[in-house]
């Protein structure tokens, strides 16, 4: 909706940043809240209460031109994403580890994908509409996902009721030192990230073969996203978590760099598909890590963690703002987040070095 909204409201670099901005300190602000509790049945309440403002919070920034309402509203939005990416991840693996089924997320981080395919193929969809009814066209379709998310996530306390008898094995919690470069490594990924998913809409529409069609490079990265977890997945069991999050956070460079060093619309087209495939891959992998040090209650570990990642979301796309309205244009960003996520593969490799146990 960025560029739509540039282009039909006015919107401008800087705002579109800060607007960015803020929607991830809300993300950053449910991360907080998640980790500060423990019990499962309480997270199970916030989840559903975070689809409900999901839906809410997305039909409504087409019921204003206030850019201060549109930020709370993006705040909001921001707060209730955890309950997708982080709250349900937790209860999913939970689910997986007291059923004795493999804890893998691939299956739950398709639903990333997904959401992107069908975001932009609805705004390809509604291009003949204004960006107030899309944006409230969006809400409605959001619908239609909210039903089966509400119902179809088995309660806490109903699948602990139903749960395998074999009890848990024991995991030896990680090293400080082991979880502190995993969590400032997890810093770069989301900074590498959220530039790109920031701009990269905008960023396309900028080469003539691809001006007007924004919505469809969106389209192009959910493809590429869908299938990903589970390929990162099957990866990580061939060569090790750690190796798989080493090659993901290195195409995921590529795809940046790619976007820097050509106009080429189809080489730009390669870079959105890369950054479709390694995104999702790296969250589903670090929290899959992460859940698995913590089995009892995997969503509190994994929100502790998330909010290194939530930092990164929070200061990067004001910097690119910022850039970007100096430079009139968003590659020297995106420089930047490709030397930051170079500095994210430094710190898997110490982390590999460390303790190589913790790969399991």
């Amino acid at each position: 909706m960025l560029p739509i909204m540039r282009s039909q409201v006015g919107l401008s670099y800087l705002a579109g940043g800060w607007l960015a901005t803020i929607n991830y300190a809300g993300y950053m602000a449910g991360a907080l809240l998640a980790a500060s509790i423990s019990d499962l049945g309480r997270k199970f309440v916030l989840f559903r209460i975070g689809l409900v403002f999901a839906v809410l919070s997305t039909a409504a920034m087409g019921m204003t031109e206030n850019v201060y309402l549109w930020a709370l509203l993006r705040f909001v939005s921001g707060v209730s994403s955890t309950a997708g990416l982080l709250l349900a991840s937790g209860l999913v693996l939970n689910w997986l580890i007291r059923h004795g089924c493999r804890a893998e997320l691939g299956l739950h981080f398709t639903g990333v994908g997904l959401g992107i395919v069908v975001s932009g193929v609805a705004i390809a969809g509604m291009e003949s509409l204004a960006w107030d009814q899309q944006w409230i066209g969006l809400g409605a379709l959001g619908i239609l996902f909210f039903l089966p998310a509400w119902y179809w996530l088995p309660a806490p306390s109903a699948l602990q009721a139903g749960a395998s008898k074999t009890p848990t094995m024991a995991v030896v919690a990680p090293s400080p030192h082991w979880m502190g470069l995993l969590i400032v490594a997890y810093f770069c990924a989301g900074f590498g990230y959220v530039v790109s998913a920031t701009f990269i809409v905008a960023i396309l529409e900028n080469l003539p073969l691809l001006a007007g069609k924004g919505s469809w490079v969106w389209v192009t990265v959910g493809i590429a996203a869908t299938p990903a977890s589970f390929f990162w997945d099957r990866t990580a069991r061939v060569i090790g978590q750690i190796p798989a999050l080493l090659l993901a956070y290195g195409l995921q460079t590529v795809s940046i760099i790619l976007s820097v060093l050509t106009d080429s619309s189809t080489l730009n087209l390669i870079s959105a598909i890369l950054f479709g495939g390694t995104f999702v891959g790296i969250v589903s992998l670090t929290l899959t890590l992460i859940g698995r040090c913590y089995p009892e209650n995997p969503a509190k570990a994994m929100a502790r963690l998330t909010l290194s990642y939530g930092v990164a979301q929070i200061l990067a796309p004001a910097m690119g703002g910022y850039i970007a309205a100096a430079s009139g244009s968003y590659e020297r960003a995106l420089i930047v987040a490709a030397g930051v996520m170079i500095a994210g593969m430094l710190l898997l490799v110490a982390l590999r070095n460390h303790d190589g146990r913790q790969e399991a």
